[in-house]
């Protein structure tokens, strides 16, 4: 290294020390010759960074056009970077290969542009002639949370935006060097992601308690408007919102030892004033499906053993078949009887610094893998399951989730959905009181006339869904009472293409999916809208693509798996997706045997199809449970329902027409029936198929007609009673 080399690196890791507080891991991966860095690409700041983290010299392979600018250009050679062209680039090869033979470490970013989004984008293929060439090894490296710090596009902008934080903490992982030949596109894009994942979880701030973080973000903006009632228009401030909370958390603190309280409320006021007291309380809410029966929800409360339930006198009176458990707590008769204490902890929350606050509340310092949420699957396939939500995963995945939406103090969401589905608990009732959104809730999601009033009343921006809620606002909502939105998001089942663009040809509002389970609590991925262009004729990057369910959120890992023996396979082929993160739960509730079977390592089985491209969007071909094997092949029924809807027009239906079946056959192990809720002729479908070219094994051998098909209250098809009715046809 030359004396002003020297001279560079002494200053420059003086002055960015004044600014970044940067923790290398992994430092042991890197090989003591010479080798291929490739990095995520954040911030303009990323090689300096990078440099910081590094012991030894980096030589960067820069684009030709900054190489050549007159400011950077005299620092940019004495530190020995490599211009490159993209359309002439092989002396920029040659001389990469030179100095890696040099024992020199060379560092390309692949892909080859800032990230806009925070997500990983596609990645370039010429660090592989490099690597091929040089006969190199190649070393992954992420830079974490480097998004958000102000030389990042977050919030739409580089520069233009203060520092959250003096020094801004950095993490960098270096991952495990791979073979020249064995660092193809897809494997090294699956290496960052894990690295990704891995740097994500070391985040410190994702072991805090869930109850610290609502009160740290109710303490944020106290006197706007937290929740608006949508049945009587009332209003709760933040701070209003954590006093009640506080005091009711106080008195189930006194008057019950039990760990788990069961609430058994619509989406409401009264019911995220019930969460989030049970939080303060330290104990485990337990948001009951009050929808799905007397016997699912026997089952419910015996697991989970809950004696106590929080509702309201009006609600009880409308489940007439409900096995209320020993106490239940009516919010109407309580909560005029603590009216002191809550005007009391509304003062002292206004009035007192967060940290004291949360000492006079007793919420323990961390959470972590403790139980923070108890949420029942919709038992689509059998007896509901109890998924253990945990303080991280929740805080996790509300991270994961600010960082996809990237929401303006303006915004306000529509929660409509209840809060016993995953969907809504994490989105529109845990991430709202975090991050400061204010909310509207109603207590029917398929009221769509009345949802879709609010809307228009409130002026909302956010309006997450599933595809069985959005078909009635074709029927029962006008154009002009949606335009305010600037989100929709889909999710719990598949959006069908037909119902995204009848939606976006009526409301002139374009319709996004996302993907999530209930044991990933919940958010996976999703689509967003595409960045507005500063200037016309700009490219952007894009954020959608049609059919697939969007990128991963930040700080997932994924692989894809052969289904039957779990081999692992390329992310670009078709297989068995499994997922790791810290927003994986930690197992279901007294059922080892059930946890065992979709949990290995920290890896979740998802029971999902799925393959990759190479911009890195997810397709979800289809559950596992919705295939059928016929002949020994795998046959997709969301592709034939999908299929036939179109051919017989059924499109602009409210209700889901039909839905394919698989029941045993001696002949060839399975043989598909169609339910169907309309009148449907065999030889004319199974003619319009054949014209269609869809094969043999695909098409249904018997249709059965039904008054209408089982779905349940979140609108996911109920393949329990599917199955029933195809057995007995």
């Amino acid at each position: 290294m030359s004396a002003p080399e020297r001279a560079l690196y002494f200053f420059g890791r003086l002055l960015v020390r004044c600014f970044y507080r940067v923790t290398a891991l992994g430092l042991e991966n890197m090989p003591a010759g010479g080798f291929l860095l490739l990095p995520n690409h954040i911030t303009w700041v990323d090689a300096i960074v990078l440099q910081l983290a590094c012991p030894r010299p980096i030589r960067y392979i820069i684009d030709q056009e900054y190489y050549d600018q007159p400011i950077l250009h005299p620092l940019l050679r004495t530190l020995g970077c490599i211009p490159i062209n993209i359309r002439h680039s092989r002396s920029a090869i040659r001389a990469a290969t030179e100095k890696i033979a040099e024992g020199e470490i060379v560092c390309l970013f692949p892909e080859g542009q800032l990230e806009r989004s925070g997500v990983l984008l596609r990645l370039q293929r010429g660090y592989e002639l490099i690597a091929r060439h040089a006969n190199a090894r190649v070393v992954p490296v992420w830079l974490d949370q480097l998004w958000g710090s102000i030389f990042s596009f977050q919030g739409g902008r580089f520069f233009t935006k203060f520092p959250r934080r003096i020094p801004y903490p950095v993490i960098i992982a270096f991952g495990k060097p791979l073979q020249g030949e064995a660092a193809d596109n897809a494997t090294v894009r699956e290496e960052l992601l894990k690295l990704g994942e891995f740097c994500f979880s070391c985040r410190p701030s994702l072991d805090r308690h869930l109850a610290e973080e609502c009160v740290r973000g109710l303490k944020r903006r106290r006197f706007t408007t937290a929740v608006i009632d949508g049945i009587d228009h009332s209003q709760l401030s933040r701070s209003k919102l954590l006093g009640a909370a506080a005091a009711l958390s106080r008195y189930l603190r006194k008057e019950f030892s039990d760990k788990r309280i069961a609430i058994v409320l619509p989406a409401s006021k009264a019911s995220m004033v019930a969460n989030l007291a049970v939080t303060l309380a330290d104990k485990v809410p337990v948001d009951l499906n009050f929808t799905v029966g007397r016997v699912a929800n026997e089952s419910c409360c015996r697991r989970a053993n809950l004696r106590v339930a929080i509702s309201a006198t009006q609600f009880m009176e409308r489940l007439k078949d409900f096995p209320w458990p020993e106490r239940v707590l009516k919010l109407d008769q309580l909560m005029p009887q603590l009216k002191l204490q809550i005007v009391f902890w509304w003062i002292v929350s206004i009035l007192v610094p967060a940290r004291l606050l949360l000492r006079l509340l007793q919420i323990p310092k961390e959470g972590g893998h403790r139980e923070a949420v108890l949420l029942f699957t919709s038992g689509t396939t059998g007896e509901p399951k109890g998924v253990v939500i945990s303080h991280r995963n929740i805080v996790g995945n509300v991270s994961q989730f600010r960082q996809l939406l990237d929401a303006r103090e303006t915004d306000a969401i529509l929660a409509s959905l209840p809060f016993f589905h995953t969907f809504g608990s994490t989105v529109t009732l845990w991430y709202p009181l975090i991050e400061g959104v204010r909310i509207v809730t109603y207590p029917n999601p398929l009221e769509a006339a009345k949802n879709a009033a609010l809307i228009e009343q409130y002026k909302l921006t956010f309006l997450l869904a599933t595809p069985t809620f959005l078909r009635m606002y074709l029927r029962k909502a006008e154009p002009h009472q949606l335009r305010s939105l600037r989100l929709i998001i889909t999710g719990a089942e598949k959006l069908p293409l037909d119902l995204a663009s009848h939606f976006e040809k009526q409301f002139e509002k374009k319709v996004f999916e996302g993907y999530g389970l209930t044991e990933t609590a919940p958010v996976v991925s999703t689509n967003l809208p595409d960045p507005e262009p500063k200037k016309p004729g700009e490219q952007v990057q894009s954020s959608s693509r049609l059919g697939s369910v969007g990128r991963l959120a930040p700080g997932i890992a994924a692989e894809i798996r052969e289904p039957e023996t779990d081999q692992k396979l390329s992310l670009y082929e078709t297989g068995m997706l499994w997922l790791r993160g810290p927003n994986i739960f930690k197992g279901y509730l007294h059922d080892p045997k059930q946890t065992a079977e979709v949990l290995r390592d920290g890896w979740l089985k998802t029971g999902d199809i799925a393959r990759f491209d190479e911009d890195g969007f997810l397709y979800i071909e289809g559950r596992l449970s919705r295939f059928s094997k016929i002949g020994g092949e795998m046959v997709p029924h969301e592709t034939i329902e999908s299929k036939i809807v179109d051919l017989l027009d059924f499109s602009g239906r409210d209700e889901r027409p039909l839905a394919v079946m698989g029941v045993q056959d001696e002949a060839k192990g399975e043989a598909l029936v169609l339910l169907s809720a309309v009148d449907i002729d065999l030889a004319e479908l199974r003619s319009k198929l054949h014209e269609a070219g869809v094969p043999n094994l695909w098409i249904p051998k018997q249709i059965q007609r039904v008054e209408a098909i089982p779905v349940l209250a979140s609108g996911k098809l109920d393949l329990k009673k599917c199955q029933r009715l195809a057995i007995e046809g």
